[in-house]
């Protein structure tokens, strides 16, 4: 069930699970959000700060090393998530639905900042 643009109303239940293609900040689809495809920014990594935090929580008391509030270009920060995995030689993935960010198993900060300086990105660790 698609939403006329013009309408005030918004959808409340749906069974043949369309909902699932709507984005998370906007609501549409496509995305008609800021960041949107058409928004795509090249990435410059001199210019580009990277946030990296350790979370353990609803992760079954399992470490996991997450790099986020990334500049919205979905091929490249998954290009960077495979050789930070290969590098880091542990699992992940990228994710992109609401926040997009890079998740790696373990505590892998000291190696991803290593990773990410000698590409020439400036990191901040966050969190706890």
């Amino acid at each position: 069930m698609k939403q006329n643009k013009n309408s005030d109303t918004r959808l409340v239940y749906s069974s043949d699970g369309s909902h699932l293609k709507n984005c998370k900040k906007c609501g549409s689809d496509p995305c008609e959000c800021v960041n949107s495809i058409q928004n795509i920014k090249d990435v410059i990594p001199d210019k580009t700060t990277l946030k990296i935090k350790l979370e353990k929580n609803q992760r079954g008391g399992k470490l996991v090393t997450v790099i986020h509030e990334l500049p919205f270009n979905p091929e490249y920060f998954e290009a960077l998530a495979k050789k930070l995995k290969n590098h880091c030689g542990t699992g992940g993935t990228f994710k992109n639905d609401g926040s997009t960010q890079i998740e790696l198993q373990g505590d892998q900060r000291e190696k991803v900042e290593g990773f990410l300086h000698k590409l020439n990105f400036k990191t901040k660790r966050s969190g706890g």
